[in-house]
């Protein structure tokens, strides 16, 4: 079964994990001094906040997928569709071992379809960057808005 993903950065990460939890009526599932994360299943999500010097707001929205299999099938549809796909094996984020694929949206939304297959002791490969605090957590950069 399939569970939506959204990340959402934040300037302070004590008042968001208070705010979330008072919406979700939920203590978190993970929570380390720059991320948290709660695996819902009202609603069926994974949503995850972090306060890692980036702008606020939304950073990524997401498919989880329970297996390769199915993160092969999302890879192939989009693919197949004429996207292109930036795709991971065996990356760390979100203090997470996953697979990845990334796309970017046609309104320049990024979207991560991933399967997790381990826990992982840091942040990830792609540690906070002030320099360049546009970079998402993991994936691609996103890509300009026109116009």
């Amino acid at each position: 079964m399939k569970r939506l993903h959204m990340h959402v950065s934040v300037p302070d990460l004590t008042p968001a994990i208070a705010f979330y939890r008072a919406l979700f009526d939920a203590e978190p599932t993970v929570t380390k001094r720059d991320y948290a994360k709660w695996m819902l299943d009202d609603p069926r999500v994974n949503f995850a906040i972090s306060a890692r010097a980036r702008g606020a707001g939304v950073d990524h929205v997401g498919i989880q997928v329970d297996s390769r299999d199915e993160l092969g099938v999302l890879a192939a549809r989009l693919k197949a569709a004429g996207a292109t796909t930036f795709d991971q094996e065996a990356t760390t984020c979100c203090y997470a071992q996953s697979d990845k694929s990334w796309v970017t949206d046609t309104a320049g939304v990024r979207w991560e379809s991933f399967f997790t297959h381990g826990e992982a002791t840091s942040y990830g490969e792609d540690e906070v960057l002030p320099e360049t605090p546009e970079v998402a957590c993991c994936g691609p950069k996103p890509q300009a808005a026109c116009c």
